[in-house]
């Protein structure tokens, strides 16, 4: 069975780029393969690892809807548009959900996204899922267990009262989770006091553990703005250290 990754927030906090960086890290440590899910309607993950999104699993299941192929059962032509869909580069996939089948209407997508991902699972040690802002989209994709759960917040007060609201959401949401994080990012250095005592009130009050900070970066706004991938980012980087400690601590690397 693959490690489940998730990352929540509120929109905005930088969970994509957490996601690309996790997978910078992931390729560089060799936990491969690892399939990377953009399971947020308005899909960018694609943008920060400088690849081509081919179809999504939004076309896909409309292109189901129609006529299939003589000579080929449902299943088989899923099967197959499933397999077209990945987009495969060196150490991980990419798999997008796109837009859903209408204004708000997100069942149907979720519930195609969530069958995907369990006729995938076996082929990857680690899978991560990019999710949209809030928890309710992550609880309809029916995910058996999530091993971790990194809610990515920026440095706010409005940004951690979210983080420890999500938190308290996963009980009622009824989700399976092992461990759960609190990460801040686009953090200055140092730490203002006051922004602290909102990260240890929500550690204390939520049961998150901190993993910690990752750094306001020129770096990351470049590379993004060049349209280059966070996979060639240097390993030198400040963020990029700073991301990988991190990741050490949670994976225990």
């Amino acid at each position: 069975m693959p490690k489940i990754i998730a990352l929540a927030g509120k929109g905005g906090t930088g969970k994509t780029t957490t996601a690309a960086l996790l997978l910078k890290y992931l390729t560089a440590r060799k936990m491969t393969p690892a399939l990377a899910v953009d399971a947020d309607s308005n899909a960018n993950l694609n943008e920060l690892l400088n690849v081509d999104v081919r179809t999504t699993l939004g076309k896909i299941r409309k292109e189901l809807k129609g006529d299939i192929p003589p000579g080929m059962s449902r299943d088989q032509y899923m099967e197959m548009k499933l397999h077209q869909s990945l987009i495969e580069e060196k150490g991980f996939d990419l798999m997008v959900m796109g837009q859903p089948d209408g204004p708000g209407c997100y069942c149907a997508a979720n519930q195609y996204l969530a069958m995907s991902m369990d006729r995938l699972a076996d082929n990857y040690k680690y899978i991560i899922v990019d999710n949209e802002a809030g928890m309710e989209h992550l609880s309809r994709l029916n995910l058996r267990r999530i091993d971790y759960l990194l809610i990515v917040s920026d440095p706010s007060a409005r940004g951690i009262l979210t983080a420890r609201r999500i938190a308290d959401l996963t009980g009622p949401l009824q989700l399976d989770i092992q461990q759960q994080y609190l990460l801040v990012n686009r953090a200055p250095d140092p730490i203002p006091a006051a922004l602290q005592e909102k990260i240890d009130a929500a550690v204390a009050e939520s049961g998150l553990l901190l993993a910690g900070f990752i750094p306001a970066s020129d770096e990351l706004v470049r590379q993004e703005l060049s349209g280059a991938s966070y996979i060639e980012l240097p390993e030198d980087s400040k963020a990029v250290q700073q991301a990988f400690m991190i990741f050490d601590l949670i994976f225990g690397c």
